[in-house]
């Protein structure tokens, strides 16, 4: 049997027999923002795991033809593509109306994209189908609600993440927020060097003394967690926070890490706090707010800097048999 669904632009087919599945038991998946960084990992990670998996295809996806491809490679590893837009109420509404678990991952950065205020759709989306046991925003990196003290004009993304947690909590949507801290992409095959994604082979900044503790995440690993946390009672309504005891480092062990797999010790120089935030000045927006959040983890030590309390989990507490990677393999890839 063959059933028709219409999210309000489309019409398209899912068989009975596919909704039934080998995922019974555990909960449908919706991933909005599927196609990006983290949301394509989401969705590996989602299938691999065992949920049947759902993923927002925009019609504004236009002429973009690698997210086409992307949905397509989705699609063809067992995913379900659900057409519906974020800013068409009724669209949205039926996609969700399919599915128990709702993750978005739309982009906050402002070099790529930020969209985290078109979440508020997804929220009164989420309200108006009532069907949703667990929504978990676009979060994925500090715990906003640590970060009412941030700079501008890098505060922009905390005050815009807890815009959207406070229509998720007045809407009483159930919830997880995944703080992910630092994704290696960005933070460590680079040594944490600003403005390349590679590794110095010779010099190396340091960030004043480089001995604050930050929590460095491999992507993959961010997205295994997320996934193990949307069925699990413990989760619910929390703040879930990803920092496995081997990834917490200093910017020092991370050079010393990489030191010791090309055997050389990098010169360093090193940056004043004072000096650093001087840099800000002249700088185009995106990378003000990159310096601001620079700042806030490697001089402030926001990351680590305090406990987690009764709102919160640590994942890799919660999920010890989650083999996570160790930055040195990290690493390797770059030698």
């Amino acid at each position: 049997m063959t059933s028709v669904y219409k999210a309000g632009l489309s019409y398209y087919y899912v068989s009975q027999s596919e909704y039934r599945g080998e995922s019974m038991g555990k909960s449908k998946v919706l991933v909005v923002g599927g196609t990006g960084y983290i949301g394509r990992r989401i969705v590996k990670a989602s299938l691999e795991q065992g949920h049947e998996t759902f993923v927002l295809q925009r019609p504004e996806i236009g002429l973009d033809i690698e997210k086409v491809q992307m949905l397509l490679s989705f699609k063809k590893q067992g995913a379900h593509l659900v057409e519906a837009s974020v800013s068409h109420h009724q669209s949205l509404v039926e996609a969700v109306k399919l599915v128990d678990v709702v993750i978005c991952t739309m982009s906050g950065v402002h070099f790529r994209s930020h969209n985290l205020l078109m979440q508020l759709n997804l929220v009164q989306a989420i309200k108006a189908a009532g069907n949703v046991k667990r929504f978990l925003p676009s979060e994925f990196g500090m715990d906003p609600a640590l970060m009412g003290h941030a700079l501008e004009p890098g505060r922009v993304t905390f005050d815009e993440k807890m815009t959207v947690r406070k229509a998720i909590e007045d809407a009483n949507i159930p919830f997880t927020y995944v703080s992910a801290n630092c994704f290696a992409g960005y933070f460590v095959g680079n040594l944490s060097q600003m403005g390349t994604l590679l590794p110095p082979r010779d010099k190396v900044l340091l960030y004043g003394d480089a001995n604050v503790k930050v929590v460095f995440m491999d992507e993959d690993d961010v997205a295994t967690y997320t996934i193990k946390t949307i069925d699990d009672p413990r989760t619910l309504n929390k703040t879930v926070y990803l920092r496995p005891p081997e990834n917490i480092l200093t910017q020092r062990q991370l050079i010393e890490k990489w030191e010791k797999l090309v055997g050389k010790e990098l010169e360093k120089s090193s940056i004043s706090e004072q000096d650093f935030l001087a840099s800000m000045k002249g700088l185009d927006y995106a990378s003000q707010v990159g310096v601001g959040h620079f700042y806030h983890i490697f001089y402030e030590g926001c990351l680590t800097n305090f406990e987690i309390g009764e709102g919160g989990e640590e994942a890799s507490e919660l999920y010890p048999e989650v083999k996570y990677t160790r930055m040195d393999e990290y690493l390797r890839v770059f030698v």
